[in-house]
Formats: C-alpha cells, sequence, structure tokens
C-alpha cells in the first residue's frame, strides 16, 4: 500500500468514526415513545431530564474534542509521511530536543484536561442529588427482579420480567423489555431515588432519564430525576449480577400529577374481602 493511499484511508476512517456519530446525534429528532434504541441509531437516546440534557450536551462537546484531537494527530502524522520520509528527505538531521516544544506538547494536554474537567465536575455535582425533593423512590434490586418502594404513598411493589410467551407484540410490548408491574411517576417533579440490593451489585439504568447508578447489598446511594415529557421509558440492569441478568427490565410510566394521585389511590385502596363461606362449605371443612 503506497504512502498516499495510507494517508487517504486514514484521513477517511478518523472522519466516519468520530465526525459522522456527532454530527448524528446533533441532528437526531426525538425518537417516538417509548424510548429505547432503534436501528440505526448512532447517538445517544433523547433526554428528557435536566440531568440527561447536560450529559448529553457534554457528550457532543467531548466528541469534537476527539475530533480536533484526532485530526491534529493525523495531520503531524501526514507531514511526518510525506516531509520525512527517505526520498524527501535523504539527510537526516543529527539534532534531538527541544526544550519550547517539549513544554508545549506537556502543556497543551494538561489545558485540554482541565478544559474538560471542570463541565464534568460540575455534571457531577448537579446530578449526585436534590435539595428540593418531592417525593422519593426506593430501587431494590433482587436476583433478579426488581422492588420498588414510595415512603411517602406506604405503595410498594415487585417488577418480575415477562417471558417471551407473555408478550403482545399487538399492545407495543417489546420480548425481554417488559414487566409485569409499572413504576410510574408524575411528570414535572423532582424525585428522589434511593438504591440498594438485598444480595448482590445491580445497576438501576434509564438512558433517557441520565440515571445510572449501582444498587449495593448494605448500603444507600442517592440520585434524582425531574422528567419532563410523558411517556413510557425503558431501561434494564447495567451491572452484570448473576445468570438471569437480561431480565431484569425496568418500565417507567410517566403521567401526569391528575393521573399519579389517581394511580396512588388505586394502589392503595383496600384489597375486596373474600366472599363469606356458605353453610355447607363450613360444615364440610370441619368434617
Amino acid at each position: 500500500m503506497s504512502r498516499l493511499t495510507l494517508a487517504i484511508s486514514a484521513a477517511v476512517s478518523s472522519f466516519l468514526f468520530f465526525a459522522l456519530p456527532t454530527w448524528a446525534q446533533q441532528a437526531a429528532p426525538n425518537p417516538p415513545q417509548p424510548s429505547f434504541p432503534v436501528p440505526w441509531q448512532m447517538g445517544l437516546q433523547h433526554p428528557v431530564t435536566p440531568v440527561a440534557e447536560q450529559m448529553y450536551h457534554f457528550h457532543t462537546f467531548l466528541s469534537w474534542v476527539c475530533v480536533v484531537i484526532s485530526l491534529f494527530v493525523l495531520a503531524l502524522l501526514l507531514i511526518v509521511i510525506f516531509r520525512y520520509n527517505e526520498k524527501a528527505n535523504p539527510i537526516p538531521a543529527k539534532w534531538s530536543h527541544n526544550t519550547l516544544l517539549e513544554v508545549i506538547w506537556t502543556a497543551i494536554p494538561v489545558l485540554v484536561l482541565v478544559v474538560i474537567a471542570v463541565p464534568s465536575y460540575r455534571l457531577l455535582y448537579y446530578m449526585d442529588r436534590t435539595t428540593e425533593a418531592e417525593m422519593t423512590l426506593k430501587v431494590i434490586g433482587n436476583q433478579w427482579y426488581w422492588s420498588y418502594e414510595y415512603p411517602d404513598s406506604e405503595i410498594s411493589f415487585d417488577a418480575l420480567t415477562l417471558q417471551p410467551d407473555e408478550i403482545d407484540v399487538a399492545k407495543g410490548q417489546h420480548r425481554m423489555l417488559e414487566t409485569d408491574e409499572h413504576v410510574v411517576l408524575p411528570v414535572d417533579t423532582n424525585i428522589r431515588i434511593l438504591f440498594t440490593a438485598t444480595d448482590v451489585i445491580h445497576a438501576w439504568t434509564i438512558p433517557a432519564f441520565g440515571v445510572k447508578l449501582d444498587n449495593m447489598p448494605g448500603r444507600t446511594n442517592e440520585t434524582w430525576t425531574r422528567v419532563t415529557q410523558l411517556g413510557r421509558y425503558y431501561g434494564q440492569c447495567s451491572e452484570l449480577c448473576g445468570v438471569d441478568h437480561s431480565n431484569m427490565p425496568i418500565v417507567v410510566d410517566i403521567v401526569s400529577k391528575d393521573d399519579y394521585a389517581k394511580w396512588v389511590a388505586t394502589k392503595k385502596a383496600p384489597a375486596a374481602p373474600a366472599p363469606a363461606a356458605s353453610a355447607d362449605t363450613v360444615k364440610l371443612a370441619n368434617q
């Protein structure tokens, strides 16, 4: 392979690998609900929380930083290939070291890291927790299903994955992504989320929310979210937690505050009493 062909191949590969995913991410329209990856998707899922929006913009910023660095390194490689090859430079120079150049190539990477670190730490601090929580959701990881508690409403339930033979495609259900119980949360509400586990480490993850935190036995981790769009959102356990790790999907329904109040009332309603046994039944039971 000639030097020219090698240089062109490197340039095209760098462009396709770095620039196109960045452009696709910025230009991609909001995907329809429900939220999960779509064929040929190269960017992130559409963000629906303040944290996810900042993560989205930070990811875009980092992608462009990678593009600039890659093009700069590519330019240096092309200069070396064409300017300092044996044919163009038959008599090599005898000198070595350049103090100014060495200071520059040490200082510039440090400055780049500082430029990246400042928004990174700001985002980490922002996504840590909220001091203005309007409600709390507790997420408990089990092998291999999720348990949920609403301490403010005294509601709790388990969410088990639906097996392939239970999936109804006509209802828009998706294999390995559906559960028998859905988490229901109100829109435009600051929600404190607490994470723990009963056995091993799990990780409750909703990409569209920008939420991904470990559920650890004996410890309670905390983050927060505020979803700004109604809809159904999907996630999965993102920590390899055992043989049925893939059977821990997450389904969250974001509803209006009125509908959320109705859901809470329904969940807290007492179960219907069992029908009274007939005299003949009691008589048979006593025999």
